[in-house]
Formats: structure tokens, C-alpha cells, sequence
């Protein structure tokens, strides 16, 4: 038993280069794993320059000098996150201000609406199971409302957060993008010279990582601006709410677009109660949710990330416990970040035993 499990520990782990690739992804994943609050402005602003990146190489690909380009580069994002705090940011609190505001009428409206049924159906569904109903809405509707209370509680100390992010985040980002050589150079100096595995990897997953989060972010704001003009057009209240959450749904394969269904639903149902609105929302909706997943997925992500769904699933489920919405956006990166390790790990083995064989004369 012990010389098959040394014979599988050399076979898998008697090449270097594979311990070097195990002790940087352990020391990362430990960095973010403990700082990881401490450091958000940092990983922050590293996830941004890294987005931006492409565009500025884009610009360097016309013959513009790279300082020129990190200057467009940056004087466009300094202009979208104006529009964010300026325009969007007030906006989304003054519907979710209202939201808490009408709550209590819209849940007397659909109670209203719910202890009609049993007159028009009544072999399908009877009183009791409706107060079952509305008891358990209104359990749920309450807890929402008081965790909304306890952010807005907070709101305080939120504040002097995004302020401080507001100056940090940009400054930091400006930073990257102009002394990216450097600073690479610089994190190399502390790597090993032969370090052709790690260079492997890093070049799969820059590649796959690269074009998955720049496709998902077009994703997310085709999604929600679509759905916006589409709840405008229906006259859905709360629009750019809904439609925020909608669009940021798709950073959850399989589980967000099918989740939007019900506070879609339930706002409509309060707000026009059983009828015609109601169902073209939700058709709305569906065919809004349709044609992002069999079209403008293959469109945007087309040859990346191929990935089996149970693998998406549970790195869906684990990242997303680990570090929250950090850890939705970037569940299938590091799902292909696995996978690359693993492929590189078992073609670096499979090298080493091919070397060990013996070569005929």
C-alpha cells in the first residue's frame, strides 16, 4: 500500500514547478481569504485596471503612446462613475425608498386580490391555504423590510466608506494602468526563474478570465438596459430597480434569471393585481431571460469558459459562500483557474513519466 502511494505521489508531485504553481495559488487564495476586507479597495481597483486594460492595449494597438491611452482610458472611467453616483446611485434609493413606502398598501392590495380566489376556484384552492399564503408573504415582505432598515441604519458609516472608495479606488486604478510593467516586473523578481508552468497557466487562464468577465459585464448592461425600457414600456413601477437586479442576475447561471421571476411577479400582481399586465410582465420577462441565454451568451462568451454545468453549479455554491457577490461575479474564473491548474498538473505529469521510461537504442 505504501509503495502505490509513493508511486502516485511521485508520479503527480515529483515535479518542482508543480509545488512552486501550489505555494503562489495557496498564498493567494490565503491573502484574499483573511485580508480580504481589509484589502477591497486594493482587489478593487486591481479587477478594474484589469478591465480596462483591454481597452487601453486596444489603443496602444493604433500607435498611441501608452500614457496617452491610460489617459483616455481613465478620463472614460472617471466620466461612467460620475453618471453611477450622480445619476444612478440617487436614483435607486429613492425607488427602494418608495418601495418601503407602498409596501403596506401593496400587501393589503394582494391580500385583497389572493381571498378572491377561493370564490372563483373554489375546488382548486380554499381560504386556509390563502391565509397560509399571505402569512408567509408577509413573514418574508417583513424580514426584507427590516433588513433594508438595518442597511439604511447603517447608511452612516456606508457613506464615509464610499467616499473613501470613491478616492482611493480611482487613484489606485490610475496607478495600475499606467505602472502595470513595473508592478509586474516587480511581483516576478520574487518568482523562481524556471517558472514555465505557472506561465502556462497564467496565459489560459488571463485569456479565459479576461474574455468572460469583459462579455459578462456587456451581459449585465444589454440585460438590465433591455429590461428597464421594457418595464418602462409596460408601466412596472419600480423599473430601475427591478431592472438593476435583473440585469445583475445573470452573474448567477441557471439560479438568477430563474430567482428575478417571483419579485418581478410580485410586484406586478400588487401593483395590477390578476390579469392581462400581469402575464405580459412575466412573458416579458421570459423572453427577455430567453434570448439572453440563447443569444447573447453564445454572442458574448462564445469558446470560453467550457465548462460542464455541475461544475458551474457548485462553483456557484462555493465561492459564492466564500466571498458573497465577489465571489457569484467570479465563480466560473475560478472554476477555469481549477481547471487550468489541473490540466497543466496532469500534462506536467504525464511529462515526467514519459521522462522516466526507457528509451530503446
Amino acid at each position: 500500500m505504501m509503495e502505490i502511494l509513493k508511486g502516485w505521489l511521485r508520479r503527480y508531485f515529483s515535479d518542482p514547478q508543480i509545488a512552486i504553481l501550489a505555494v503562489l495559488l495557496g498564498a493567494g487564495f490565503i491573502l484574499i481569504f483573511m485580508l480580504g476586507d481589509l484589502l477591497t479597495p486594493v482587489f478593487l481597483s486591481i479587477i478594474i485596471a484589469y478591465l480596462l486594460e483591454g481597452m487601453t492595449a486596444k489603443l496602444e494597438q493604433w500607435h498611441m503612446p501608452r500614457l496617452a491611452a491610460v489617459l483616455l482610458v481613465f478620463t472614460i472611467f472617471i466620466a461612467c462613475l460620475l453618471v453611477l453616483i450622480i445619476w444612478l446611485l440617487p436614483m435607486l434609493s429613492r425607488q427602494i425608498a418608495d418601495l418601503i413606502q407602498n409596501l403596506p398598501y401593496m400587501v393589503s392590495r394582494g391580500r385583497t386580490e389572493l381571498m378572491h380566489l377561493p370564490d372563483k376556484y373554489p375546488d382548486f384552492i380554499s381560504r386556509t391555504q390563502i391565509n397560509q399564503i399571505i402569512d408567509y408573504l408577509t413573514t418574508e415582505l417583513t424580514r426584507v423590510g427590516q433588513y433594508i432598515v438595518s442597511i439604511s441604519l447603517a447608511s452612516v458609516r456606508g457613506l464615509i466608506t464610499l467616499l473613501v472608495y470613491s478616492i482611493l479606488v480611482p487613484l489606485l486604478v490610475f496607478f495600475f494602468l499606467k505602472d502595470k510593467t513595473l508592478i509586474l516586473e516587480w511581483f516576478k523578481s520574487f518568482l523562481p526563474e524556471e517558472r514555465s508552468l505557472v506561465n502556462e497557466v497564467w496565459h489560459e487562464v488571463n485569456l479565459q478570465i479576461g474574455n468572460y468577465v469583459r462579455g459578462k459585464i456587456w451581459e449585465i448592461l444589454i440585460v438590465w438596459g433591455v429590461t428597464y425600457i421594457t418595464f418602462i414600456l409596460l408601466d412596472l413601477p419600480f423599473n430601475m430597480l427591478l431592472s438593476f437586479f435583473v440585469g445583475l442576475s445573470v452573474l448567477i447561471p441557471y439560479i438568477g434569471a430563474t430567482v428575478m421571476f417571483l419579485p418581478v411577479g410580485l410586484i406586478a400582481f400588487f401593483e395590477w393585481g390578476w390579469g392581462g399586465p400581469l402575464a405580459y410582465t412575466m412573458i416579458a420577462l421570459g423572453i427577455i431571460q430567453a434570448l439572453d441565454g440563447n443569444l447573447l451568451v453564445p454572442l458574448l462568451l462564445s469558446g470560453v469558459v467550457n465548462i460542464h454545468p455541475v461544475a458551474i453549479i457548485v462553483s456557484v455554491l462555493l465561492f459564492g459562500g466564500l466571498w458573497g457577490l465577489w465571489g457569484l461575479f467570479f465563480a466560473i474564473p475560478l472554476a477555469t483557474l481549477f481547471h487550468a491548474v489541473v490540466k497543466a498538473w496532469l500534462q506536467s505529469s504525464r511529462r515526467v513519466k514519459d521522462s522516466d521510461l526507457p528509451t530503446s537504442d
